[in-house]
């Protein structure tokens, strides 16, 4: 819901929430700040859209200062926004116009949640000290953003100059992932101290010169700044130890890699953070930053000129390499494909208590190549069920090659039989042969035989002479 007012007054604008509050429901309760925004026409409606998505998680009573033309007669134009139009929370948006535009405060005083905290953010342009400001004063948290400026670094040593307890920036809101990557990492072993520290960014960056404050203090070493191409942000960071440095890089916008002694190389998701997620990360505190104090106000008069690129530090050994941080990263992101398409394996419980030196061997033997107990069984899973399937191709390979010689045997058998029969034949008639022209060589020897074996006997009997003669 959105209703309009032209030419109005506070005491209008808060009858017209009371009303609406009546018509719509209960909407307005439950606020928990007061969040105020001064903001120039050109960039009020991005600002508002940000406010209303943190608003989700901080609901709150957002009120929109926008100075208009200072010439001419005062007048005051405003809008409710309720409902959809405001997310969790309930939107009002003044335009000043005439001399009225430099008594914002006055405007904004009778519009502020009884008994809650305020907020008061500059987008864009902010006052030198904030501090003083008429509505800086009356908040408990300001919020600036020094990346908006012309100017970042004088920006920063203007803020250094005039800071008070409850200051803050989104330069500073946007490095909160780079400082736990950085703190974890030297949670981890070998546990060494920091010798010394690189830090390279864009110089349009204040964010990167916040890290490498941040850095110079808490390390307590000397942090060098290189530069990288403009509008790129932070490239990486370099904390330099005795077994070798710890590199954190981010060659793209999305993606890291954290490679450091000891340890495998990973592939990190650190995007850049939007307006919106890192508002609402400066409404969840009302208390006062003090590490972004330290940084800030001591840490940045610690730093020494940029006087050298990325490129050249690379080249030279002292910063690492965008480039090879970005094969590696192209590397890690195949490893991790192929592993999510291969067959999961599930892994026993971790043990409870693993011992440093444990640790220590089973990185040892990770980084040269061996395998684990783990890997080898698991190597042995996939041959064996590689076997298996080859196996059973075979096997049905030789089923299918024996049903097709059993259709072809009948054949070969009539064929062979067949043969069989004529070579019997021809072989039969070769040995009838063979005998008659022994049985012809041999009669007459024979007969000769039985002649001479007659004579040799004598005369047969009478009766045997005259019985053969006469048969």
């Amino acid at each position: 819901m959105i209703r309009d007012l032209t030419d109005t007054t506070t005491t209008g604008i808060s009858k017209t929430l009371v009303r609406l509050r009546n018509e719509v429901g209960a909407m307005a309760l439950g606020r928990v700040l007061t969040l105020v925004i001064v903001v120039e026409d050109t960039d009020a409606q991005e600002a508002i859209d940000a406010a209303n998505q943190a608003s989700r998680q901080h609901p709150c009573r957002i009120i929109v200062v926008i100075p208009g033309e200072r010439r001419g007669r005062n007048r005051l134009d405003a809008q409710i926004r309720l409902g959809g139009d405001a997310g969790a929370s309930e939107i009002v948006v003044l335009r000043l116009y005439g001399a009225l535009a430099n008594h914002g405060p006055s405007v904004v005083m009778p519009l502020l949640l009884a008994d809650s905290p305020i907020v008061a953010w500059w987008p864009g342009k902010a006052p030198e000290d904030v501090a003083q400001d008429p509505i800086g004063a009356m908040a408990q948290r300001r919020i600036t953003d020094a990346a908006e400026t012309h100017n970042p670094r004088l920006t920063l040593k203007k803020r250094a100059a005039s800071y008070a307890p409850g200051d803050t920036d989104l330069s500073w809101t946007r490095l909160t992932h780079w400082r736990g990557l950085l703190a974890a990492a030297l949670d981890q072993p070998p546990y060494e101290p920091i010798t010394g520290a690189v830090v390279s960014g864009a110089p349009d960056s204040p964010s990167s010169d916040l890290l490498a404050a941040w850095l110079a203090r808490r390390l307590k070493v000397q942090v060098r700044r290189v530069s990288t191409p403009r509008g790129s942000g932070i490239a990486s960071v370099r904390l330099e130890r005795e077994s070798g440095p710890i590199d954190l890089v981010r060659p793209g916008d999305v993606i890291a890699t954290l490679s450091q002694t000891g340890q495998p190389d990973r592939r990190i998701n650190l995007p850049r953070r939007e307006l919106p997620e890192c508002l609402a990360d400066e409404l969840r505190r009302l208390d006062p930053d003090e590490a972004y104090a330290e940084a800030l106000c001591q840490g940045l008069t610690e730093l020494r000129p940029v006087r050298s690129s990325a490129a050249d530090a690379a080249k030279a050994g002292k910063a690492p390499d965008i480039a090879a941080a970005r094969r590696l990263a192209s590397r890690l992101g195949r490893d991790e494909s192929a592993q999510d398409a291969s067959a999961m394996i599930s892994a026993p419980p971790a043990p409870e208590h693993a011992e440093t030196s444990e640790v220590r061997e089973a990185t040892a033997r990770k980084l040269a190549g061996k395998r684990t107990p783990r890997e080898k069984q698991a190597a042995k899973d996939r041959k064996k069920a590689a076997e298996a399937s080859a196996r059973e191709s075979a096997a049905s390979k030789s089923g299918s090659s024996s049903s097709t010689g059993t259709s072809r045997t009948p054949s070969k058998r009539s064929a062979s039989g067949a043969a069989k029969k004529t070579a019997g034949r021809s072989t039969a008639g070769t040995r009838k042969a063979a005998a008659k022209k022994t049985t012809a060589g041999t009669a007459p020897r024979r007969r000769a035989t039985s002649t001479s074996k007659a004579a040799s006997a004598g005369p047969a009997p009478a009766d045997e002479a005259s019985g053969g003669t006469a048969s």
